[in-house]
């Protein structure tokens, strides 16, 4: 296996907790799938649609998330809404991402990545 693809792996492993956060801090106003793939993708986060319905699911199902349809348009769309629980977990998880980010800056600091003062 080479350099690139370790890192490529790895980075889809940091990404995969941060786009949580990401898209629990666009729900506070209803937002459609599509939408919120390009909300996100404007502030910087590229996520796939593949990947983001299986995530609303899953946080709909955990009750972080409210969804209703709206049949006015041409063609029905889902909207997703934090609910209150969702609420209060993703300012959990703000404060929690907080604390690691500045452990790791502890860590890593003003050098290049090698860990080495």
């Amino acid at each position: 296996m080479d350099i690139n693809e370790t890192i490529s792996g790895l980075t889809q492993e940091l990404r995969r907790g941060t786009i949580i956060i990401g898209v629990l801090s666009q729900l506070s106003e209803p937002q459609y799938g599509y939408s919120l793939v390009s909300i996100l993708e404007e502030k910087g986060i590229n996520i796939d649609p593949s990947t983001l319905y299986p995530l609303l699911r899953r946080l709909e199902k955990q009750q972080l998330l409210e969804s209703k349809w709206d049949t006015n348009e041409t063609r029905p769309r889902k909207y997703y809404l934090l609910s209150s629980m969702g609420k209060e977990v993703y300012l959990q998880l703000c404060l929690e991402w907080r604390n690691m980010n500045m452990s790791l800056e502890n860590l890593i600091g003003g050098d290049d990545g090698d860990g080495v003062s």
